[in-house]
């Protein structure tokens, strides 16, 4: 028997990917519960050993000895005690191993449940812990199975699924079974099912890992990535700077010949990335988050609220608004400042409205 218990505590070590000595602290455990019920005794009263090493495996009762029995399940007398061994006198604890048979069906029955109980909590508790140390990390899933009707997608990530619903898919993506896609790992929460992980291929982090990822600079810490925005599908914009005078960090950021940078566009599904370099100077650093459009002038206009007037050439105007709006929100949004863009006539045009203030 065993022999039997032993190889049944490997193979769930192995299967499970559990340790043995956390199985064998839920299998005491288990059992102690069950010999308590069975007996009517208390905890101290039941006595486990599980010994691996020499794969040895013990159930006992614990009895005092006592000058007057008042429990005979928890107590004995002098007498009865020193019918098992002479030596025994009162205060001593007897220890009566129990045959594995003795235990009851009951007693098995509900061994069983808490093992199988425990075991569960455990690969829950391994679960959320491997999830956990993914979590604002980028982690590469296959997509199990696709609910069109609610949009949502189902992933394989290691052991366990995560559910990526359509408000955190990029507009326009189509998946397919079996299709090996990266994802942002948002959150990783304890519910009562196991750990929930929130995902994201929307999130603007989702793509400053990505450049950390792959751009040598930023992972030694020489370019820093200083804000990002984000319109998944579209276009992001990404403001960089770096500690070292001697390295570009926009140049570092895209690549020789665009390698870097084209990579993460290919990967984002054509996605556009405005790589632009951040600057102490308010001004000077609204002026290229605007690119791809020449700025002539930037107002820093007085006020609780952070706004600017831009000024660009008339020519430009519609390239710094950009298609309904968005070049200016995304450059309002990374650099924190409602913008104002005009053109430097004045005058609009017949196909130009006035723009409003890009908000934040």
């Amino acid at each position: 028997m065993n022999a039997e218990f032993f190889e049944a505590l490997s193979m769930l070590e192995k299967e499970r990917g559990l340790t043995a000595d956390y199985l064998i602290e839920k299998i005491e455990a288990a059992i102690v519960i069950a010999v308590k019920k069975d007996y009517e005794v208390e905890d101290d009263n039941v006595l486990v050993e599980i010994d691996p090493e020499h794969g040895k495996f013990s159930v006992s009762l614990v009895r005092d000895v006592v000058e007057e029995v008042e429990n005979p399940k928890i107590q004995l007398s002098l007498e009865e005690a020193q019918a098992i061994r002479k030596s025994y006198k009162l205060g001593d604890r007897v220890v009566t191993p129990l045959k594995t048979k003795d235990f009851g069906r009951i007693a098995a029955q509900t061994a069983k449940h808490v093992i199988r109980q425990g075991i569960r909590e455990a690969e829950r508790n391994q679960l959320y812990s491997e999830m956990q140390s993914k979590a604002h990390e980028i982690v590469t899933a296959r997509v199990l199975r696709i609910d069109p009707e609610r949009g949502i997608v189902a992933l394989e990530m290691g052991k366990g699924e995560a559910v990526l619903p359509r408000s955190e898919q990029v507009p326009g993506e189509e998946f397919y079974e079996g299709q090996h896609v990266q994802v942002y790992v948002k959150d990783v929460l304890v519910t009562e099912r196991g750990p929930k992980i929130i995902i994201s291929r929307t999130s603007e982090q989702l793509v400053k890992r990505m450049f950390e990822m792959e751009v040598p600079e930023i992972f030694d810490g020489t370019v820093e990535i200083r804000a990002i925005s984000r319109e998944a599908g579209v276009r992001t914009k990404m403001a960089v700077w770096s500690k070292d005078e001697n390295v570009d960090p926009v140049g570092a950021c895209i690549g020789a010949h665009g390698a870097r940078v084209n990579k993460i566009v290919e990967e984002l599904g054509g996605e556009k990335i405005d790589i632009v370099r951040w600057s102490e100077d308010v001004a000077e650093f609204i002026s290229a988050a605007l690119s791809p459009a020449k700025v002539v002038k930037v107002e820093i206009l007085e006020g609780e609220r952070k706004a600017c007037r831009v000024t660009v050439p008339d020519h430009q105007l519609s390239l710094a608004i950009g298609n309904k709006g968005q070049n200016a929100r995304l450059c309002a949004r990374l650099t924190g400042y409602n913008i104002d863009i005009r053109p430097e006539s004045g005058y609009y045009g017949e196909d130009e409205e006035e723009e409003k203030p890009a908000q934040e």
